[in-house]
């Protein structure tokens, strides 16, 4: 064993593991989508939205952790593809609501249709037993990081003087 293996922690080991897991998941959903000229995150725009109520566009790209001006080139790209529209938010002139088209409503069904088959094809090495033991430890990761991030959002906060 390396020195460089033995100063490696558990910790570094599986952040790398999650790194490459996450490209290599990215980089098949992007191939997938791709037949129906929708990138990951456009995907992931169009599966947040309804027909109806809509979403705030600043909700939508906090949710998916991307910057304003990325949601915003992003949104741009769906609606002028005719998937979504863009109107004033009724509670706030200044934010926009987005909802989903007709067509964008058709698109995505099919783009959940093949999304899903390729990930149901790509999870099925596992076992059954395998499944559900990951389920249980992601699941529990997933509740630590949130709650991590959390507790420093709290912690980078000033406090405020009245």
């Amino acid at each position: 064993m390396s020195t460089d293996e033995r100063d490696t922690t558990y910790a570094q080991l599986q952040h790398q593991l999650f790194h490459d897991i996450h490209m290599l998941l990215n980089d098949g959903d992007r191939r997938v989508l791709q037949a129906l000229d929708l990138s990951p995150l456009e995907f992931a725009v169009l599966q947040r939205l309804d027909v109806a109520q809509g979403r705030r566009l600043t909700d939508i790209g906090a949710e998916l952790l991307v910057v304003k001006s990325t949601i915003t080139r992003v949104v741009d790209r769906l609606e002028h593809a005719g998937l979504i529209a863009r109107s004033a938010d009724r509670e706030d002139r200044r934010a926009q609501r987005l909802t989903l088209t007709a067509q964008g409503v058709q698109l995505r069904l099919m783009a959940c249709s093949v999304h899903n088959t390729a990930v149901e094809r790509r999870m099925a090495l596992l076992s059954h037993g395998e499944h559900h033991q990951l389920q249980h430890l992601l699941s529990k990761l997933r509740a630590g990081l949130a709650a991590d991030l959390k507790d420093a959002l709290h912690a980078e906060q000033p406090e405020r003087k009245h």
